[in-house]
């Protein structure tokens, strides 16, 4: 799916440069211009309406191309466009314009770049930085740890000091996480935040793996919920190259100054809490941000509140939300199996992908971008969460079984089936959750015989099991072959909350 929202929302929104949209989003300078274009041509503005989805959006600036073979549209001679691109001011997207006009069926630029990169190889660039006030903020975690100790075991654990580095004031932050997973990296980014004030236009992560969940030189792959956090906050995401230090000066000599001014000054104290450990850091963060520079006037502080401070975005009313992003695929009872819990989405989905984003308290699914279903969580194993209107018309995505053909194919074996299968009915919120069980039950007399079967439901009733692994049991077994020792079988009350009766189902 192409990145065009996230495209439009940095340039219209954040006011961001075509060259930083490139490289947070992953993808070249002209597609980004090609993007906005095509969006100025069809008239949209921010905010998009709210009913231009990702899929009508790339429908309405990408109309399909024609399918002509690869001979009609034109292969490009790539020995004559490497010696072309010797020559003086001959670039590579000017080459893709002269192959245009020549092949106007031809293949798109990032195509182009592709496959010449592909017959060409690499080429390493060493890229001067330049750093803007409010621009960028450097994180990444030192390779120090400091040890913690469990006053009550005794056990001493590693705390993993993160680091952030304001780019044109060198403003430090720093404190200790018990790890570098995904909750204490989201953690840390929102704690940044307020220490700071604001928000700056770009985060620059090196590729660890909570921030980046699959490294690549020209399209890194953004952990969702590091992006979800980046979309809450308005910043842009924009990881380093892979084994490019360079990339990251400005953390890695931040991550240098705070291990040897801040972990070297702990290291004969001992701490008992992560709470303590952060205290002490945060009283030597402020001196180390009031320690004045060797060789140029003032110090970290006066340079932030001067550059950095007016340049920073303000915060948003709350926040940042911590939330997982998982993919599940629809059953064919439409629901979505998360922890063990049931969530119902449209039935329209059913065998579909979609994407589930986890809080604390919610569980919302997406699908193609859009929310299609939200519920709140739950930490009830094998329970059903369903929404009325999930539900299809006649249950098709069931097979068309319905409570009252259910109750008569148990009626034909006997009245003590017919009655167990009203209890499982009854067990559940809502009938169609009990269908497979019933479904089961009912089938055990193919293999059984009928005849057994009402007796294991005879006994089951007795036993109060009702459950397809208890009647199962009765017939391996073969309990239901042997008197029931005098136990009468339980009367089952005509009026129940959890029994229905077959009037329910008319």
């Amino acid at each position: 799916m192409r990145k065009i929202k996230e495209v439009l929302r940095l340039k219209w929104v954040s006011g961001l440069s075509n060259r930083k949209i490139a490289a947070s989003c992953g993808i070249g300078r002209p597609t980004v211009s090609e993007y906005l274009r095509r969006a100025e041509s069809a008239g949209l503005r921010w905010p998009l309406p709210d009913d231009l989805d990702e899929a009508r959006l790339e429908r309405l600036l990408f109309p399909p191309p024609p399918d002509l073979p690869a001979q009609q549209r034109g292969i490009p001679d790539w020995a004559n466009i490497h010696g072309e691109l010797k020559r003086p001011g001959v670039t590579l997207f000017l080459l893709w314009q002269e192959y245009r006009q020549a092949h106007p069926d031809g293949y798109q630029y990032s195509w182009f770049c592709e496959h010449y990169r592909a017959w060409q190889g690499k080429l390493d660039l060493v890229m001067r930085q330049d750093h803007r006030a409010g621009e960028k903020l450097f994180v990444d975690y030192a390779g120090q740890t400091v040890p913690v100790i469990d006053q009550t075991t005794g056990e001493v654990r590693q705390a993993q000091i993160f680091v952030a580095v304001l780019g044109a004031s060198n403003y430090t932050y720093a404190e200790a996480t018990w790890t570098q997973s995904l909750p204490d990296w989201i953690g840390s980014h929102v704690r940044t935040f307020r220490f700071l004030g604001g928000v700056p236009e770009l985060v620059v992560p090196d590729n660890l793996r909570a921030g980046v969940s699959r490294a690549h030189r020209y399209e890194p792959d953004t952990n969702p919920t590091y992006q979800d956090m980046a979309s809450h906050y308005g910043v842009a995401i924009l990881p380093t190259r892979v084994r490019k230090p360079r990339d990251k000066a400005k953390v890695e000599s931040g991550v240098l100054v705070v291990e040897r001014w801040i972990l070297a000054s702990l290291r004969h104290r001992q701490f008992f809490s992560l709470a303590e450990l952060n205290a002490a850091i945060s009283d030597l963060l402020g001196k180390l941000n009031a320690r004045s520079f060797r060789k140029l006037p003032g110090c970290r502080r006066e340079h932030f509140e001067q550059l950095d401070r007016p340049a920073l975005r303000p915060l948003p009313a709350e926040p940042y939300v911590y939330a997982e992003w998982k993919k599940a695929r629809v059953h064919i009872d439409y629901h979505v199996a998360i922890d063990g819990h049931y969530y119902s989405v449209p039935c329209a989905l059913v065998k579909k992908e979609v994407e589930v984003r986890l809080t604390r308290h919610t569980v919302e699914c997406f699908y193609r971008g859009n929310r299609v279903a939200s519920h709140r969580r739950s930490d009830q194993k094998g329970r059903h969460t369903t929404l009325t209107a999930h539900m299809p018309e006649s249950h098709r995505q069931a097979g068309e079984w319905t409570p009252e053909r259910l109750q008569r194919w148990a009626a034909k074996t006997g009245p003590a089936t017919e009655k167990l299968i009203l209890v499982v009915l009854g067990s559940r919120q809502h009938p169609q959750q009990a269908y497979r069980s019933c479904l089961g039950i009912l089938r055990l007399g193919k293999a059984y015989g009928d005849e057994r079967l009402e007796a294991a439901c005879r006994r089951a009733l007795v036993l109060g099991s009702c459950r397809y692994k208890s009647i199962e049991s009765i017939l391996k077994l073969r309990l239901d072959q042997q008197p029931l020792e005098g136990q009468q079988e339980l009367a089952l009350p005509d009026a129940h909350d959890n029994i229905r009766g077959p009037a329910y189902y008319h």
